[in-house]
């Protein structure tokens, strides 16, 4: 139907005249540190020794991991932490819960070093929320929507133009236009605004909003958490990516 190079997924179709078993999805945003996983998959090919899929058990270690984007380019953000031990072949497969229900879909391993493939108790999975959001898209799209409007213009805020505004740090992008029935209108943006953090992440020029928007993998329904200077005051606002309106 579709595949995503970004997030490393493809949502395939498969064509039967009868019905297939099927595992149901969990909800990765229920998980609980320490509580029991199992992966599942093929790890360097043994599945084609007895055609049956190989099982190991662990524990989530961690939740929210983020790589940001790999040399890959490859975007590796909210992964699951697990010493599940998952090998070359697992990726794809499915990280299940003490229910049976999906949470996730191994992808990640750090081996600790660049010359092997050694499985170190790093294993990482993406959660099966993103995985939805990813297959809702590939269903509707066939790939990813990523192009997404703002309604937000914003320009480096160096000393000079600091000083003509009256604004006592240089830290930040300084917001120059904000659109009419924008979503950056409707988030309470305002020209003039100074935006010092998106997402948690400092932004120090232009370059630096772009990188985090790289990193975060934003796409169309995301929300931003800006952080904002207006006045002497600092406010943090949400800023929904929406559709670009036709022109």
């Amino acid at each position: 139907v579709g595949a995503d190079y970004v997030t490393d997924l493809a949502l395939l179709k498969i064509d039967v005249k009868h019905d297939l078993p099927y595992a149901e999805m969990g909800n990765s945003d229920d998980i609980i540190i320490g509580e029991w996983v199992i992966a599942l998959g093929n790890p360097f090919g043994l599945f084609e020794i007895n055609a049956e899929p190989i099982v190991t058990v662990g524990v989530v270690s961690a939740v929210n991991q983020d790589f940001g984007r790999q040399v890959s380019d490859r975007v590796y953000q909210d992964m699951i932490q697990t010493d599940a031990a998952v090998n070359g072949g697992n990726s794809g497969g499915p990280l299940v819960n003490s229910l049976g229900e999906v949470i996730g879909v191994n992808t990640w391993i750090i081996s600790g070093s660049q010359n092997t493939t050694a499985n170190i108790g790093l294993n990482f999975a993406i959660p099966i929320n993103r995985v939805k959001r990813i297959i809702r898209d590939l269903k509707q799209y066939g790939a990813v929507n990523r192009r997404f409007w703002t309604g937000l213009e914003v320009d480096n805020l160096n000393p000079l133009v600091a000083r003509f505004l009256g604004i006592r740090r240089t830290d930040g992008v300084i917001v120059t236009n904000v659109e009419k029935g924008s979503p950056a209108r409707r988030a309470g943006i305002r020209a003039g605004d100074v935006i010092t953090a998106i997402n948690g992440q400092p932004v120090h020029n232009t370059d630096d909003v772009w990188a985090v928007i790289e990193n975060e993998d934003a796409k169309v329904g995301d929300i931003l958490k800006l952080k904002i200077y207006r006045s002497g005051r600092t406010f943090t606002t949400d800023l929904r990516l929406e559709e670009p309106p036709a022109r």
